[in-house]
């Protein structure tokens, strides 16, 4: 069964920066063919954040790019989410998404990911 739990979020100034880290269980590490984080503001639908492969490959969504950075520790089943120079416009909530014995690339929309997270508050105050 996997698992996914977030952790990390909280409040920060604009041009600040969090952390965040999603635990993965259930199964090994090496089983996650994609990891993903996505975010959804209230009244907004889910967007995806960021997504990297078993193998590093990343990719981000363009209001992201050069701002948050994914990277994944497979020893402690780990992902993360750099977040710097938060903008008032990164409030949302955000989530953890896997996608187990896939072998092609990995895609940056919901319906990609079967796996989910509880989700975790980021609101960042200008």
């Amino acid at each position: 069964q996997v698992q996914l739990v977030e952790s990390g979020g909280g409040s920060v100034q604009a041009g600040g920066s969090l952390r965040l880290s999603c635990a993965a269980s259930g199964i090994a590490y090496r089983d996650y063919s994609c990891m993903g984080w996505f975010r959804q503001a209230p009244g907004k639908e889910r967007e995806g954040v960021a997504t990297i492969s078993l193998g590093g490959s990343t990719s981000y969504a363009d209001s992201v790019k050069g701002r948050f950075t994914i990277a994944q520790d497979n020893y402690k089943n780990t992902l993360y989410l750099q977040m710097n120079s938060l903008k008032a416009e990164d409030t949302a909530m955000y989530y953890c998404a896997a996608r187990v014995s896939y072998g092609g690339s990995c895609r940056l929309y919901s319906d990609f990911f079967p796996y989910w997270g509880q989700g975790i508050q980021v609101t960042v105050s200008s």
